[in-house]
C-alpha cells in the first residue's frame, strides 16, 4: 500500500488511495496525542460520515489538542472559538456590518465559515449562543437577516465540553445533542500513557507547535470525498438494519430512560457502523461493528430517569445492558 505523504507542493502523493490516507491520518494524530485511540478513531469516523463530534472530559486530557492535531493532519481550513458566558450568537455566525464609505450593510462572516470548527468548552456559554450552531450543524448554512448563506464543504463541528457537574457549565439541550453524530469521552490516561506524555514534554514536545512535532497534512478534502464514496459501497444486510432498529427501539422501552433514541439516532448508528467496517477493511457490516459504535453514537441521545441516576445508573450501562439482551443476527 502506498504511503499517502504530502509533497512540497501540498499535493497528495497517492491520489485515489483513500483508505491509506485515512489510516495515515490516524497515525499522524498519534504523533501528538498519546493513548486516546478510541477518540482518534471516532474523529476519523465522523469525517467519513460528515458528522459532528462532542468530546467530553475533565480539563487537561488533550481534548483541544486532539482537534488541533486533526486539523494539522488534514488540508482543511480550521477556526477555533472559545465559548464563554459573554459570547454572542453573532460572534459565531457573523453579522451585518455598516460600511460608512458605501452607506450600506455588508455581511461579515463569522468563524463558523470554515471546514473544521473547534468549539472549545461549548457548555460554558448560555443556551442562546449554543443554539446559534443548530442551523449550521443541521442545514450546513447560516441565515442572517433572512438570507441563507451556505457553509464550506466539508463542514465539521468538533466541540469540547467539561462534565456537566463542573461549575459554570450549561447543559446542552437535547435538540442540539442530537445534532452530534458522536459523543466521545476522553478519559484520564493510564499510568504508562501519562509517563509517555511527560517523557515527550521532557524531550521538548510543544503542543502549540505541532509542525515541530512532525505532524503534517496527510489527507486532503479530495481524499475524504473519495473515502466517503468508497465507504458508501459497504454492504448492509437487512438483518443488520433490523438489528440497529431493535437496539434503538429497546432504548425507548427501557424503564431507566425517559428519552430513547430517535430514528435520526438509528440512522446515525447505521452510518457509523458502516464507516467503521470500511476502516477495518471490510465491504460489509457485522453486528460487532454496530456494537463497537453503539456507545459513542447513542449515549448522548438518551435521557436517564432521575431515580435511575440517583441509583448510579449511567447511559452507557443502560446501552450495554440493551446490547446484551437484543438478539444478535446470525
Amino acid at each position: 500500500m502506498m504511503d499517502p505523504t504530502t509533497d512540497n507542493a501540498g499535493q497528495s502523493a497517492a491520489p485515489g488511495n483513500a483508505h491509506a490516507a485515512l489510516e495515515a491520518l490516524r497515525a499522524e494524530i498519534a504523533k501528538a496525542v498519546v493513548g486516546q485511540d478510541a477518540a482518534v478513531t471516532g474523529l476519523v469516523v465522523a469525517l467519513l460520515c460528515r458528522g459532528h463530534v462532542l468530546l467530553e472530559g475533565v480539563p487537561g486530557v488533550a481534548k483541544t489538542l486532539l482537534v488541533r492535531t486533526l486539523a494539522a493532519a488534514t488540508e482543511l481550513d480550521t477556526k477555533r472559538v472559545q465559548f464563554t458566558p459573554d459570547l454572542m450568537p453573532s460572534d459565531v455566525t457573523g453579522s451585518l456590518v455598516y460600511d460608512a464609505r458605501t452607506t450600506e450593510f455588508s455581511f461579515q462572516p463569522g468563524p463558523v465559515f470554515t471546514n473544521l470548527l473547534l468549539a472549545d468548552e461549548i457548555n460554558r456559554t448560555p443556551p442562546k449562543t449554543q443554539s446559534s450552531l443548530l442551523e449550521a450543524m443541521e442545514e450546513r448554512q447560516v441565515t442572517v437577516d433572512g438570507t441563507p448563506r451556505p457553509l464550506p464543504e466539508p463542514f465539521l463541528v468538533a466541540a469540547t465540553q467539561n462534565p456537566v457537574e463542573y461549575e459554570g457549565t450549561y447543559p446542552l439541550p437535547e435538540a442540539q445533542l442530537d445534532r452530534f453524530l458522536l459523543k466521545l469521552t476522553v478519559p484520564l490516561p493510564t499510568r504508562q500513557d501519562e509517563i509517555d506524555v511527560l517523557t515527550r514534554h521532557a524531550a521538548g514536545f510543544n503542543p502549540r507547535d505541532l509542525r515541530a512535532a512532525g505532524v503534517r497534512p496527510v489527507a486532503s478534502a479530495a481524499d475524504l470525498e473519495a473515502a466517503r464514496a468508497e465507504a458508501a459501497k459497504t454492504t448492509v444486510s437487512p438483518e443488520i438494519t433490523a438489528y440497529v432498529v431493535d437496539i434503538c427501539r429497546a432504548t425507548r422501552e427501557s424503564p431507566s430512560l425517559t428519552l430513547g433514541v430517535s430514528p435520526r439516532g438509528a440512522t446515525a448508528l447505521l452510518s457509523t457502523a458502516r464507516a467503521w467496517a470500511w476502516l477495518t477493511g471490510r465491504d460489509y457490516v457485522t453486528p460487532d461493528d454496530v456494537k463497537a459504535l453503539a456507545l459513542p453514537t447513542l449515549r448522548h441521545r438518551v435521557q436517564l430517569r432521575p431515580e435511575a441516576e440517583m441509583e448510579g445508573v449511567t447511559a452507557d450501562s443502560v446501552i450495554n445492558a440493551i446490547l446484551a439482551h437484543v438478539p444478535v443476527p446470525r
